[in-house]
């Protein structure tokens, strides 16, 4: 039977220059890229949760046509959204955070994503959007795993307290 090193296995007397280039380039921009990773997933909430606190009256009776109570709908949809996505931008309670969004995109995905209940193009349409809030849900996920990263609200607290 062989033995297999996985990349992330250490091996001992392994300098820095072993690793495969990729590897050393990951943990030298490991800070920027958790960094602009969550202001791409977390910016599509803020700027749609802006949108939707900007009009609240549409997005209610959007929401309403699809069943969903506007009372509940109108205050706690784009709140979540807007709060979470911001909290996620910035790195504040990061994994509270993605996982509000992750149960947040589910909904979502649920109500206005049913490509199961339609047909032809709009079902292709509706399925291409269905697998992208999956994808979402993927990146919080790893937001959820990872935390927030270095450049965060998160560590500035832990530093201060």
């Amino acid at each position: 039977m062989t033995s297999v090193t996985r990349p992330n296995q250490s091996t001992r007397g392994a300098t820095a220059s072993d690793q495969p280039w990729i590897d050393r380039a990951a943990a030298a921009w490991s800070d920027a890229i958790c960094l602009l990773g969550r202001i791409l997933i977390g910016g599509i909430f803020v700027q749609s949760g802006f949108q939707k606190l900007m009009g609240l009256d549409a997005f209610a009776a959007g929401l309403a046509r699809n069943g969903i109570p506007g009372a509940i709908a109108q205050v706690l949809a784009p709140i979540g959204a807007f709060v979470g996505g911001l909290a996620i931008v910035f790195g504040l309670m990061t994994r509270y955070a993605a996982v509000l969004m992750i149960l947040f995109v589910i909904v979502a995905t649920l109500i206005s994503h049913r490509f199961w209940a339609l047909q032809g193009a709009e079902r292709r349409t509706q399925t291409v959007q269905f697998a992208k809030n999956a994808a979402i849900i993927g990146g919080f996920l790893f937001a959820f795993a990872t935390g927030a990263g270095r450049v965060s609200l998160d560590r500035w607290w832990r530093r201060v307290e």
